[in-house]
């Protein structure tokens, strides 16, 4: 490994640079003899803060200006957190590695304090995912949702002054960034099943980059990357992306592993749930055979309506 500088593109999120800190410290540790540089890139997600992102509807949305650069050659990785990455990536690029995964679960952060189970028909939860509004819908057909857009600091900021009374999040942010103390509650998976990769942090490379890979793949957690790549091979199955309404969520019984799999309609309904047991040799085949299983029974044509 003769290369002695590397650069890193991100957004310039608060979070999206504290993961490229992250991966920049775990590389410096690893290789303190090296130089590592992280570049800011604007994509059309942090330009276009008006629509909703189910208006949008499109992959990329917050990757698509990193991965340009990426495949030209202006950086050597990109960094992003997992969840927003599509499940098929742009020709000549691979998630190359994963960091230990943080937390998995959704929080609620409220004004008042109250948790779910006290949100009222007259409180606003403000959310820009449509996965977590139909869970919300399928737990409480009285919620009251309503859409958000923006950086976790704009958000916090808009629900201290009263656009909404609740927001749901997801919990790693959260805590990345020092704002544990804000989080109301953390809610149970079985009641809204986290996105696909949730939690974890992605680093994304050109495919056969043979200086790059022995870097990263030195700083990769096997375990982590296992478990998020059979999600997003159940994502693939799905047709899907971080837009649409359904989840798979994989966790550890004893040495077992239990993967989930939920889709569900906008409104909450129809909602199908269905798990298995697998060892992690198989884990990302079970995950296919779960998503095919779900299609089979229903989930096709909630997404085809959706679509």
């Amino acid at each position: 490994m003769n290369k002695k500088s590397i650069i890193i593109g991100t957004r310039g999120s608060k979070l999206a640079l504290w993961q490229s800190e992250e991966v920049k410290k775990n590389l410096l540790k690893k290789f303190p003899d090296i130089s590592v540089e992280i570049i800011i890139i604007k994509t059309k997600g942090d330009i276009n803060t008006s629509q909703s992102l189910t208006a949008i509807g499109n992959n990329g949305f917050f990757t698509k200006e990193i991965e340009s650069d990426l495949l030209q050659g202006k950086i050597d990785l990109a960094v992003h957190s997992l969840k927003d990455l599509p499940a098929v990536l742009p020709e000549g690029l691979i998630i190359n590695g994963i960091l230990p995964r943080g937390e998995v679960r959704d929080v609620l952060v409220s004004r008042n304090g109250k948790k779910l189970k006290d949100i009222t028909k007259n409180d606003k939860i403000a959310t820009s995912s449509l996965r977590r509004q139909s869970q919300l819908l399928h737990y409480n057909t009285n919620l009251q949702i309503i859409d958000i857009r923006g950086n976790l600091d704009t958000r916090l900021q808009k629900l201290k002054e009263g656009y909404c009374d609740a927001l749901i999040l997801a919990g790693a942010g959260m805590n990345r960034l020092g704002y544990s103390d804000l989080i109301s509650e953390y809610i149970d998976p079985q009641i809204i099943f986290p996105a696909v990769g949730q939690g974890a942090i992605a680093i994304e490379t050109r495919d056969k980059d043979h200086y790059i890979e022995p870097f990263i793949r030195a700083i990769n957690n096997n375990y982590s990357e296992k478990i998020t790549q059979a999600e997003r091979c159940f994502l693939k199955e799905m047709n899907g992306n971080c837009r649409v309404p359904m989840a798979c969520y994989i966790e550890k019984e004893n040495n077992i592993l239990r993967i989930t799999g939920v889709v569900s309609g906008l409104k909450g309904e129809p909602y199908i749930k269905k798990s298995v047991l697998c060892s992690i040799e198989k884990v990302s085949q079970e995950a296919t055979n779960l998503a095919r299983l779900i299609l089979k029974n229903g989930g096709k044509e909630i997404l085809d309506q959706i679509k």
